[in-house]
């Protein structure tokens, strides 16, 4: 994709009705794809996750009208992926630590997909206290030479009472990656009697797309909850969950430390980083976000509140407290005011997938920096330049702590964030256009199609972002003065793996754009 090209509005889940007041338990708070961008993960305040699984496609099938005289398929020319709304399940729950009289809210702040060894994909969402990592299942492609067929297991998750498992039959062409569903291997560490908190996860599955005399009947199955607890690792809130290269390890992160952990351990972490001082009162800068190194297993990144990014090697030392690199802004040195060190904290940073290259955001701006280089970034993007003089009523307000994440492209450095007003920047490296593409997101202007015309229950009862619209996307001119809605921010978004799609969150509404 050459940039410039026109990014249009693809889909919208959740839409709101005009003048409708979005509850604070329906705002979504995180989001992430999985690695090959088939599943979207979107979590809320109220501790929910909703999967999105991707809709197949023409570009996913082999079709025998395609075939080409040389007896070979021709594949039609790929187009951006769609997705629908497949569950939700809770999360999170709200607690109370007595111990320090805090209540610690549900909200998950952060989602992270890890793939396994046996075909099923696993989801860590954290909460400002403790982590969850949970097994979800795959859906199965199989072509052949005269036709397209796919085994559908597409996931369905519910909390309820603990059920005993039923019986099913099981035809005898079933091979055993069909019968992963029957595995209860993954238990938690505990027993196959025991249940987390009294609870199960059901898990319904259905086949289509073949002939049934040639797929097992499995119907009205529970199996137990597959799930982890990392827990009591943490005294401040996390930031950060980041899964390393090696597939086996991740790491978690909140203000003042920068903890690792084996999945398969859930019981003890490794604490590699500790900025706590002995006097809180010395205490100068914290952790606002950390990620591993995409391939280099050893090499992690993280940054905080003064505006730094420091590149650690774990092989150095067990205690990283030394950093191999750290990348500062030296051209930001001048007059200091009170909001300066509030404006360059960090809050959000993303390694690219060259691993050289590292995006972060700060309040005011986006930055790319080459890791060859620490005194400056090798480009800046000036975010929200126009409400320089408007700091310190964004300060009374606590708008100058909002927090927008960044995202880039899995292949170029494209890259994305969002401000106020819904605006959706999009910006790529190297094309001397400093101000990049703008997009605004207006829910009010979707047009409903008239059969859902009806009310629907609000997704503290029943998802509503189950609903999906289309519109056509509108482009603003970069040149004109952006107006400033402290009310509508786009904060949350991710960008698709393999495709131009970048999903972002408005409140309690995904939306999707594609180019």
């Amino acid at each position: 994709m050459t940039f410039g090209s026109e990014w249009k509005f693809s889909q919208v889940f959740g839409e709101q009705n005009p003048h409708e007041d979005v509850q604070d338990c329906d705002i979504l708070s995180a989001m992430e794809f999985d690695k090959n961008g088939d599943y979207l993960a979107v979590g809320d305040q109220a501790g929910r996750v909703m999967i999105f699984e991707r809709q197949a496609g023409k570009e996913d099938l082999f079709e025998c009208s395609s075939r080409s005289d040389s007896g070979q398929f021709n594949l039609p020319q790929k187009q951006h992926p769609e997705f629908e709304y497949k569950t939700e399940f809770q999360s999170h729950e709200s607690e109370f630590d007595y111990l320090k009289s805090v209540e610690i809210e549900e909200k998950i702040n952060k989602i992270r997909w890890c793939t396994k060894l046996d075909r099923s994909l696993f989801l860590l969402t954290a909460n400002d206290r403790t982590i969850k990592l949970w097994k979800l299942l795959l859906r199965f492609h199989i072509y052949s030479r005269n036709r397209a067929c796919e085994m559908d297991y597409p996931l369905y998750i519910k909390e309820q009472k603990v059920k005993k498992v039923k019986q099913m039959d099981i035809n005898s062409s079933v091979t055993s990656e069909n019968s992963l569903l029957a595995d209860r291997s993954y238990m938690s560490g505990q027993s196959e009697s025991s249940h987390v908190n009294g609870y199960s996860l059901e898990w319904t599955n259905k086949m289509n797309g073949t002939s049934s005399s040639h797929l097992a009947d499995i119907t009205n199955v529970d199996y137990t909850r597959s799930r982890r607890v990392y827990a009591n690792a943490h005294d401040f809130n996390i930031n950060s969950i980041s899964n390393n290269s090696d597939g086996e390890t991740f790491l978690s992160g909140d203000d003042l430390r920068i903890n690792v952990w084996n999945l398969e351990v859930r019981h003890q972490c490794f604490n590699i980083i500790d900025m706590k001082p002995k006097d809180m009162e010395d205490l100068t800068e914290v952790i606002t976000s950390a990620e591993f190194h995409p391939f280099h297993c050893n090499l992690l990144a993280y940054s905080s509140s003064r505006g730094f990014i420091r590149l650690v090697d774990m092989r150095m030392s067990a205690l990283c407290d030394h950093n191999v690199k750290i990348l500062q802004d030296g051209r930001s040195h001048g007059s200091k005011t009170f909001f300066s060190e509030i404006i360059a904290s960090i809050s959000d940073m993303k390694y690219a997938m060259d691993g050289r290259h590292i995006l972060s955001r700060d309040y005011m701006t986006l930055k790319l920096w080459d890791t060859h280089m620490e005194s400056s970034p090798v480009a800046t993007y000036k975010i929200h330049e126009h409400l320089r003089p408007k700091l310190p009523k964004l300060y009374t307000n606590d708008a100058i702590f909002d927090k927008f994440d960044c995202c880039l492209n899995g292949n170029e450095l494209q890259f994305a964030t969002g401000s106020y007003s819904n605006h959706l920047r999009v910006f790529s490296f190297g094309t001397g256009n400093e101000n990049g593409i703008t997009l605004e997101v207006k829910k009010e202007s979707i047009r409903k199609p008239t059969s859902q015309t009806t009310s629907r229950p609000r997704r503290s009862s029943l998802s509503n972002l189950a609903r999906g619209f289309y519109r056509q996307g509108q482009d603003l001119n970069s040149e004109n003065e952006i107006s400033c809605n402290l009310k509508s921010k786009l904060l949350h978004m991710a960008w698709h793996p393999t495709h131009n799609l970048i999903a972002c969150s408005s409140g309690s509404s995904l939306f999707m754009y594609h180019a």
